[in-house]
């Protein structure tokens, strides 16, 4: 049965006059709200797909990987580099390219703003001859698979604001993540597992990096079955998976029949679909505890392939593991993977904590890359490795200072993308010469979240859905289009 109709069998004589509080207003009320339970109802039964018409049209990907890199990378250090940058060293940056842009607190107060060059060198990678930092030397041979995206800006600038509009296209939170809107679209396709995962990882860098919260891989108002599932390291990776000891696994499963049918009787009750999402999740949970153990053992991999992941692949939690496990669950048609890795936030010292960064990140990740196009799994699940914004060209701190950082810039950043749907071996957009400000084909968030959805068949403006009264997309109320600069010819 269609999920509104059954939903409005659901919806009891009882349980509509308790709604609307025996008043023609609140009948009134009640009526818009039942309209909207149908929406949410329809959600809840996995139907969204189905009911919503998606995908728009034929998708490039059929899976999202995210490499969140939490705090912002520098873009001037790593991918963004000009030769104006080692003329200038140590001079002030000019007015005109500073203007009057927007400061934090750490930085707005400072008497001078010396220009700061690339700390390391880097070199051309690539049939196409893209310049990336030595820090990076296993990236660096993966370049031919990347699109480089060097002129993204958000107007966010503090660190929690930020990293929420990336993942959720508000700065607010109580919005949904990217992969709830995924889930919400297009389903699963694996039972047995979550349709959105994510892990989180501590790096090298900044030690604790900025905290990482649930509520980024949240549903926000979706239906609370579209909410993402937290990996976490070791022996125990989801919470409360696992029986209660002396249970059987018979046992258990007679448990959650009984419990359904209360559930059942619950929600015929007062129509209420997120009762309907409760039965989903502990049925989902009775499979994981199956699926889990046999994502997480990892003794079928070859010793060449937990070789290429690099050392720190064998230790739980760690990025190098988390990258390996995103594999695998792409391997198992999980929808939307997301790592978040914290410690990029380099205000001091960035002379040591950014090489110490980047070596938890760079072998990882081009082994991952590698990996999925060898599988052939590149062919379908587009890469995202994105960050909430840039570092300043001049310096946090007194220049030479062995205490000297980079301060937030939102203005213009880097973010690079592979895999299906996407051009490989490409730059797209232009900073200035002093990296701080666009010049050409400026990339807001919101066109990167609009291509991300397009790569998977959607079309953001028509991805809708009903919340305070508005039609709420991942893009939001303001412009966003798709960058068609960087898709792939069909």
């Amino acid at each position: 049965m269609h999920p509104t109709e059954d939903f409005a069998r659901q919806l009891t004589r009882r349980t509509f006059l308790s709604g609307a509080a025996g008043t023609l207003g609140g009948a009134a009320l009640g009526s818009l709200l039942a309209a909207q339970s149908r929406q949410l109802a329809a959600a809840t039964h996995g139907m969204a797909s189905g009911s919503l018409g998606l995908p728009h049209f034929a998708p490039k990907a059929k899976r999202v990987l995210c490499l969140f890199q939490s705090e912002g990378f520098s873009h001037v250090d790593l991918f963004d580099y000009k030769s104006t940058l080692a003329q200038f060293h140590g001079r002030e940056m000019p007015a005109s390219v500073k203007g009057d842009q927007r400061l934090t607190g750490m930085t707005s107060g400072q008497a001078a703003f010396p220009v700061v060059a690339p700390l390391w060198p880097g070199r051309r990678c690539g049939a196409q001859g893209t310049w990336m930092s030595d820090l990076l030397p296993h990236m660096q041979t993966i370049a031919d698979e990347l699109c480089i995206i060097k002129s993204m800006h958000t107007e966010a600038i503090n660190h929690d604001p930020a990293i929420t509009y990336m993942n959720t296209g508000n700065q607010q939170p109580g919005y949904a993540s990217m992969g709830a809107w995924v889930s919400y679209g297009l389903g699963s396709a694996n039972d047995n597992l979550p349709t959105f995962i994510a892990m989180v990882s501590q790096g090298s860098g900044k030690n604790p990096g900025q905290p990482i919260f649930s509520r980024l891989w949240g549903s926000g108002f979706l239906p609370s079955s579209h909410q993402g599932v937290g990996l976490r390291p070791g022996a125990n990776p989801v919470l409360y998976l696992q029986d209660p000891p002396g249970t059987t696994r018979e046992q258990r499963r007679d448990m959650l029949d009984d419990l359904a049918q209360l559930n059942h009787l619950r929600a015929r009750e007062l129509g209420d679909p997120e009762t309907l999402s409760r039965i989903n999740a502990y049925e989902m949970a009775f499979r994981m505890q199956t699926s889990v153990p046999e994502l997480t053992d990892t003794s079928d991999e070859s010793p060449a392939t937990l070789a290429s992941y690099g050392p720190e692949v064998a230790k739980a939690g760690s990025y190098a593991a988390n990258c390996l496990l995103a594999r695998r669950l792409l391997e198992r048609d999980v929808r939307f993977v997301q790592l978040f890795h914290r410690g990029w936030d380099q205000h001091i010292a960035i002379a040591k904590q950014l090489p110490n960064q980047c070596k938890d990140v760079d072998q990882p990740t081009a082994a991952l890359i590698k990996d999925l196009r060898q599988r052939g799994l590149l062919e379908d699940t587009l890469v995202v490795f994105a960050t909430e914004f840039g570092r300043t060209v001049f310096s946090q701190g007194a220049l030479g200072d062995p205490g000297m950082g980079r301060d937030h810039h939102g203005r213009c950043f880097t973010v690079w993308l592979a895999g299906d749907g996407v051009k490989p071996g490409m730059e797209y957009g232009r900073t200035d010469d002093f990296c701080y400000n666009i010049v050409e084909n400026p990339v807001h968030l919101r066109d990167l979240h609009a291509t991300i959805l397009h790569c998977l068949g959607i079309d953001h403006a028509r991805f809708t859905y009903k919340f305070r009264g508005l039609d709420a997309k991942l893009t939001g109320v303001e412009e966003a289009h798709v960058v068609q600069g960087i898709l792939a010819q069909p």
